[in-house]
């Protein structure tokens, strides 16, 4: 029960500490925006794209998906990650350790909301964007690929930032990490699966085959 109340405590706090500070608040709600920017910019960009160049771009929907599943946790993780410097700079992790909450239940909490809020967010931005092909099994499945995503980010920037300053430095470089899963789109098989010691790429590939109707491997 304890764990319970401290753990009601810190998503009270953390709701408040959001209120705050405007630039994690639109940290927060950015993936919805970039999710609605797809539902209307894509068909209206495909129709124009037929019309004008005759290009379709119809068959590049799935590589356009998932580059939703990797961006999502990316700025879920991101928030918590400003979060845990702030706590740290705050003395707020020293401090836990005479409370009935532990450091180690504390980083249990910041594991378990980012992957939780990926999970949802992904899920949530899949839906309005409009570009699945598929049921809601795979975007149940799109989303549990990603969730992980959301707590390593978090530790990531928790880990090697000292400010929010660096965070956002290490925000902006993370991107590079996605751009194999982007490449790796226009390689043929099996010389692909190059691309596979970045995790983004499985990620990618497993939206790739599930928009396709193909079996993940």
């Amino acid at each position: 029960m304890a764990s319970l109340a401290s753990f009601s405590a810190l998503c009270s706090a953390d709701f408040k500490y959001l209120r705050r500070d405007p630039m994690l608040a639109w940290l927060t709600i950015f993936p919805l925006v970039i999710a609605l920017a797809m539902r209307w910019g894509v068909p209206a960009l495909t129709a124009h794209l037929v019309e004008e160049y005759h290009f379709d771009l119809l068959p590049y929907y799935p590589l356009i998906l998932s580059f939703l599943v990797m961006t999502m946790p990316t700025l879920v993780g991101a928030v918590i990650g400003f979060m845990l410097l702030d706590a740290r700079d705050d003395g707020t992790l020293t401090a836990l350790q005479v409370t009935p909450l532990t450091l180690r239940g504390y980083l249990f909490f910041r594991a378990l909301v980012p992957m939780l809020l990926s999970l949802f967010m992904t899920a949530m931005a899949l839906e309005i964007s409009g570009l699945m092909q598929g049921d809601w099994l795979l975007l149940l499945l799109y989303s549990l690929v990603a969730a992980p995503l959301g707590p390593v980010f978090a530790l990531f920037i928790a880990s090697c930032a000292r400010n929010k300053v660096q965070g956002f430095a290490l925000m902006k470089a993370s991107g590079v990490i996605s751009w194999p899963a982007i490449i790796a789109w226009f390689i043929a098989m099996p010389w692909q699966l190059a691309f596979g010691v970045v995790p983004h790429f499985w990620m990618a590939k497993v939206v790739w085959q599930g928009e396709r109707g193909e079996a993940a491997t």
